[in-house]
């Protein structure tokens, strides 16, 4: 069953429409606080079909993900014993248990780290407001950590992506198929 390559073209051919840049942000900004879906799946397909334009669209991504950022520190500033029945009910509970425990632990280096790694940022910006931590500090860690991640991606879609598009496009079924049956494995080893 082909699934990943219709898949990748249509992500490709969205990537050039000549308002994905907005698309890019919106996505960059809901992800931080609420949406699932990463800005990166959207970010590296750009990168790769105008890799003259990877800073602009890393600048993008992060300008927009630290805004989405600071939305989720409102929700949880304002609104934590209000939206706690809802994050419960999404599923990501004993994500913002996890991320209570880091804070205890490491405040400024967790935000830091849930912007750069595939962590679940908004669990981080949401209880960085609900817990109150300073304002300041969470903001430069955003910008530090999201920034370092998407120009990353941009840079090395931009750099080599073109190159290893041709070796990457004949084997995106196995890739794609490999990805879900790896995130399977490790949701049920974490389970």
């Amino acid at each position: 069953m082909k699934l990943f390559g219709p898949l990748y073209d249509r992500v490709l051919s969205w990537s050039r429409h000549p308002k994905a840049p907005w698309y890019l942000g919106g996505i960059s900004f809901a992800e931080s606080s609420f949406f699932p879906i990463p800005p990166d799946v959207m970010l590296a397909p750009m990168a790769l079909a105008r890799p003259d334009r990877w800073f602009r669209l890393a600048m993008i991504t992060t300008l927009t993900s630290v805004a989405g950022g600071l939305f989720g520190y409102l929700i949880g500033w304002t609104a934590m014993d209000a939206v706690l029945p809802w994050i419960e009910r999404m599923g990501y509970g004993a994500k913002l248990a996890s991320a209570r425990e880091w804070f205890d632990q490491w405040g400024f280096w967790a935000v830091f780290l849930a912007g750069f790694s595939p962590i679940p940022y908004k669990a981080f910006t949401v209880t960085a407001g609900g817990l109150g931590m300073a304002l300041l500090p969470f903001t430069i860690a955003s910008f530090i950590g999201r920034g370092g991640r998407f120009f990353l991606v941009a840079f090395l879609m931009a750099r080599f992506g073109p190159a290893a598009e041709a070796k990457l496009k004949p084997a995106i079924e196995w890739l794609g198929w490999g990805t879900v049956v790896a995130l399977v494995v490790v949701y049920l080893l974490l389970r």
